[in-house]
């Protein structure tokens, strides 16, 4: 064992990201914009406004501005739980028999379990800061509605969750710990909102998809005088503010000496994904440095390695903007059976952008095997890992375990978002040996983007 280099690395208080990167800077070919569904333009501050805060509108639509501030309050709140350690999996390695050097950034150490809290106190913030009575915001597996319930109590914001109805019935204690910092959760589709009615007239039965929660949540918050939508994926702005994960990791990294070969992080909609990788991408875009940069997304909603480049509703009740990205369509239905999260039916504009200029690479996994590498993980380097995160362990072991076969001493990063303590039933199906494999087919799949908008 390489005594030199310990265990965990933790940068200080005091060297904590003072400010977010914003990759879109360094971008040569910047992520296309939104799109106003009727007008088909692109979307105005002043169009974008009714619908987000306005800071946040504006840091949304910022291509240029290399680094944005972190406010003071913000500051102090990530005191509380970061900076996040960098892990060596020395066991994870001794386990696997291979040459190969394995760390990890891990974001579980809060209540919320997850990253997801980076940016919902932000948002939270910004939302304050504009004199607003409250939010309301969708949710898959609930690690961004349990972050965002905790940041709106934190600052006395009333918070209104929609979650995808089928993470509803299969992790009753996320949702309960949402209810337990204030927020109202509604299972959806709903029958609540003009959107969700909608849906529910034309996919009877269906458990749901973060596209209707979308949709569901937006609604609610145009509607209702004193609210405005927030979201924890996708967005630039989201990406921005999850940027504290990467610069730490960079700074942890840099302290150490070490420099990896290969960065994996989980995709769904891209939040920890690109919150990871920007400071790396941007050394790659600027010519400082290279890096092998994995998307490891699940085979039964994979955006990237199945999808198609195009304009697309970020909702499958078509009222949000439209945004070029890698989508499956908007009216895709991920299978009830898959267990993670990753649900959303595109990918962030950025990453998308990234992935099609081929800065990075994409990678889908069946859910099978995601828990077969959650299970090793958790059982030689003590912690339960989410299974959206498992999915990064899923690659880096396979990396791994390739440098065993070539006998290459290759560096590897990855990012682990939180903790599975909430989803003990996706455990419990695997173990049982009753969880499957539900890949859509290419007809599925080829239906759902039939009904893409048609933009020139």
């Amino acid at each position: 064992m390489e005594e030199k280099i310990p265990y965990k690395t933790y940068l200080s208080e005091n060297e904590i990201p003072k400010q977010w990167y914003n990759v879109r800077a360094d971008m040569k070919n910047k992520p296309a914009p939104l799109l106003n569904p009727g007008t088909l333009k692109p979307m105005t501050l002043e169009e974008l406004t009714p619908v987000f805060c306005e800071e946040l509108c504006r840091q949304e639509l910022d291509n240029d501005t290399p680094f944005f501030d972190i406010p003071q309050e913000i500051q102090d709140f990530y005191k509380m739980y970061r900076p996040a350690p960098l892990v060596r999996a020395y066991f994870l390695e001794k386990a696997l028999g291979t040459p190969a050097k394995i760390y990890y950034k891990f974001e579980g150490n809060n209540t919320s379990g997850s990253h997801k809290l980076n940016s919902a106190i932000a948002q939270a913030y910004y939302a304050k800061k504009q004199g607003l009575k409250g939010v309301t915001t969708e949710t898959g597996a609930g690690q961004w509605g349990t972050a965002l319930s905790m940041a709106c109590s934190y600052f006395g914001l009333d918070c209104q969750v929609y979650m995808v109805k089928c993470s509803y019935e299969q992790k009753p204690f996320r949702r309960e710990v949402m209810r337990t910092y204030g927020a109202k959760v509604t299972p959806s589709p709903s029958n609540t909102t003009a959107v969700g009615r909608k849906i529910l007239e034309e996919f009877p039965g269906t458990t749901g998809s973060l596209g209707c929660a979308i949709s569901e949540a937006v609604e609610a918050a145009v509607t209702q005088p004193g609210y405005r939508y927030v979201l924890g994926s996708v967005l630039n702005q989201v990406l921005l503010h999850q940027t504290v994960i990467g610069l730490e990791a960079k700074a942890a990294l840099d302290k150490i000496g070490v420099k990896p070969d290969i960065i994996i992080g989980c995709a769904g909609g891209g939040s920890n994904l690109g919150g990871l990788i920007s400071p790396f991408v941007g050394q790659k875009l600027r010519g400082e440095a290279d890096y092998q940069i994995i998307a490891v997304e699940p085979a039964s909603c994979p955006s990237l390695t199945r999808g198609k480049y195009a304009y697309d509703f970020c909702d499958t009740g078509m009222i949000c903007p439209l945004a070029k990205m890698y989508t499956l369509g908007s009216h895709f239905m991920p299978s009830p059976s898959h267990a993670g999260g990753l649900r959303y039916h595109g990918m962030s504009s950025i990453l998308s952008q990234l992935y099609h200029d081929g800065y990075i690479e994409a990678r889908a996994v069946e859910q099978t095997s995601v828990f077969a590498a959650a299970e090793m993980f958790a059982r030689v380097e003590g912690t339960l890992p989410a299974p959206e995160s498992s999915h990064a362990i899923r690659a880096a072991i396979d990396e791994a375990l390739k440098c065993k076969e070539t006998g290459e001493e290759k560096t590897i990063l990855f990012g682990l978002t939180g903790t599975g303590y909430f989803d003990l039933k996706a455990y419990e199906s695997f173990n049982d040996g009753t969880m499957t494999d539900t890949i859509p087919t290419d007809e599925q799949i080829a239906d759902s983007l039939s009904r893409l908008p048609k933009v020139e």
